[in-house]
């Protein structure tokens, strides 16, 4: 793990008694001295990790808000099939998925290559390549500021904000995963398998349900058939 930083004693660590790193001297938010395989020794590497972190926590946000809404706006559909086309908003039934996927690739690849382009050249994407003028301050990678930060929270403690977000993105992502799982599982969004844990914890929790999948092994969207994974071990996956 490299050297050991002298001043870990005087911050918050992952645990009790442990030192950090030196690479790890508490400048990121939400560096608690945890990286037990020392994949951040490389300082080109740890500045990619933290974005990468960065950007899927706050999907990861998203996500569960969004998995969460779902349930308890229409507890009816059934989250992890909320995205095939009959159970989308009558307008949008007859979507052509394999258009509307195709543009979200490009989309989302034009996106990730503007993101990129900021990593390798900081600050070189801050102006809008097609509306020329329109620029974001972009104070710290990942943070562009500006119309991205409308109530200007960025004005006052950053490094406090920063962290609170990278925990809760981090929590997050846990949690995501954890619906994953729990959907493939049992069939059930998380609230459903919340409610059912607590009505009876000795027969419904994680050991219970190990060995079953209720995922299919395979979805037809369109005529088109897509092969399916279980992340939960189970036999007939």
């Amino acid at each position: 793990m490299g050297r050991r930083n002298p001043e870990s004693a005087d911050r918050k660590l992952w645990a009790p008694s442990v030192e950090a790193p030196t690479y790890l001297n508490g400048e990121l938010a939400g560096d608690y001295g945890f990286d037990p395989l020392g994949l951040g020794a490389d300082p080109v590497a740890l500045k990619w990790y933290r974005q990468s972190e960065l950007v899927h926590a706050r999907w990861a946000m998203l996500g569960v808000a969004g998995v969460l809404g779902q349930e308890i706006l229409r507890p009816d559909v059934f989250w992890y099939e909320a995205g095939e086309p009959q159970n989308l908003p009558g307008p949008f039934q007859n979507v052509n998925m394999g258009g509307l996927l195709a543009w979200e690739f490009l989309l989302m690849h034009w996106v990730e290559v503007r993101r990129w382009q900021d990593y390798k050249n900081f600050g070189s994407v801050n102006e809008d390549p097609i509306f020329k003028g329109n620029k974001v301050p972009n104070p710290e990678m990942g943070y562009p500021g500006g119309i991205f930060d409308p109530l200007g929270f960025s004005k006052g403690n950053l490094k406090e904000l920063q962290t609170k977000e990278i925990k809760n993105g981090r929590i997050a992502m846990i949690a995501f995963m954890s619906f994953v799982v729990q959907a493939q599982a049992t069939g059930k969004g998380p609230l459903a398998n919340l409610a059912d844990h607590l009505s009876n914890p000795g027969a419904n929790n994680w050991v219970s349900n190990i060995n079953h999948c209720v995922t299919p092994s395979s979805v037809d969207v369109q005529g088109l058939t897509i092969p399916l994974t279980c992340l939960w071990p189970a036999p007939n996956h």
